[in-house]
């Protein structure tokens, strides 16, 4: 039986579960032009693209929206524009790094950060916008009003507050068991507090999706720059996505095992092999449009543990 390409996978991969464009473009600016500075003409976006089926027509629109909510900003010179990310997305850009990127080594201190959000204190929109933003950094809602997370930091909930003019309209506290006091085990609230059902499953379909690629790649001699880039879009992309509804729980309140640490070997074993060809293929695109664009940063290198 002849085995599939890596070219033959792609295809398929795009025929049947095809990113929509605007959050494709999400993906690239994250994974490919951020580390290059974070600005992109739109001539060479349109190159790095148009291996997805995306159409310039779609771009535009997809851009345009982004810039609307706050994600880009346009820039011109004379007939040309380019695209770069809004300062104040950087650091949502920083957080969504952290997650896709680093090791699963969160621990827990026996501690929870909880919100409190006091009948009255903030308009309807406002509350809306931050039970949103808040569920996306994987706090869950214990009671009304009441939202909590066994590992996160101050940093995100202080860049919340500012970007919705918000501070000090929020009580934003430290809960640790009561000594003495005959309690639930605080590590009840994980389990209360969400169901991991669609996130083991997520993990688990990423992996049955991307696991014959890295066969397919461990086998064949070599990919094109350009196959190495649509690969590693689509892997950051379909992971990204699974990691959307993960409220990256410390490893002491998650299932054993658990899927996302197989999830995560897989995703760094695919991104090593396609990261140098892939960075070709960016280059050429940028460079295509602006001589002096900028080639990756250190940090890019520090990605998955460290690239080769």
């Amino acid at each position: 039986m002849k085995l599939m390409t890596s070219t033959e996978w792609i295809a398929r991969f795009l025929a049947t579960d095809p990113p929509r464009s605007k959050s494709l473009v999400m993906t690239i600016f994250g994974d490919a032009i951020a580390p290059h500075g974070g600005t992109v003409w739109l001539g060479s976006l349109i190159e790095l693209m148009a291996p997805f089926g995306v159409n310039d027509r779609l771009l535009r629109t997809s851009v345009f929206r982004l810039a609307q909510e706050g994600w880009l900003v346009a820039n011109r010179d004379g007939r040309r524009s380019s695209y770069s990310l809004l300062p104040q997305a950087l650091p949502r850009f920083e957080r969504a790094n952290r997650r896709i990127y680093a090791p699963l080594t969160a621990h827990w201190d026996g501690s929870w950060t909880m919100v409190l959000a006091a009948s009255g204190t903030l308009d309807a929109p406002t509350r809306a916008t931050l039970r949103k933003e808040l569920a996306w950094e994987g706090y869950a809602q214990i009671a009304p009003g009441i939202f909590g997370h066994p590992a996160a930091g101050a940093d995100v909930i202080e860049e919340l507050l500012v970007r919705h003019n918000a501070r000090g309209k929020l009580l934003v506290c430290r809960a640790a068991e009561l000594a003495g006091v005959s309690t639930r085990p605080l590590r009840e609230l994980a389990a209360e507090g969400w169901d991991l059902s669609v996130v083991v499953d997520g993990y688990h379909g990423f992996m049955a999706q991307f696991r014959p690629l890295l066969a397919l790649l461990e086998q064949e001699a070599q990919l094109t720059a350009e196959e190495a880039f649509v690969i590693r879009s689509l892997l950051i992309h379909a992971y990204r996505r699974v990691q959307l509804h993960d409220p990256m729980l410390p490893v002491e309140l998650l299932p054993d095992p658990w899927p996302g640490v197989d999830a995560y070997a897989l995703a760094r074993a695919i991104y090593r092999r396609t990261q140098a060809a892939a960075e070709q293929h960016i280059m050429a695109a940028l460079t295509r449009e602006d001589a002096n664009a900028p080639r990756a940063d250190a940090a890019f290198y520090q990605r998955f543990g460290g690239l080769a």
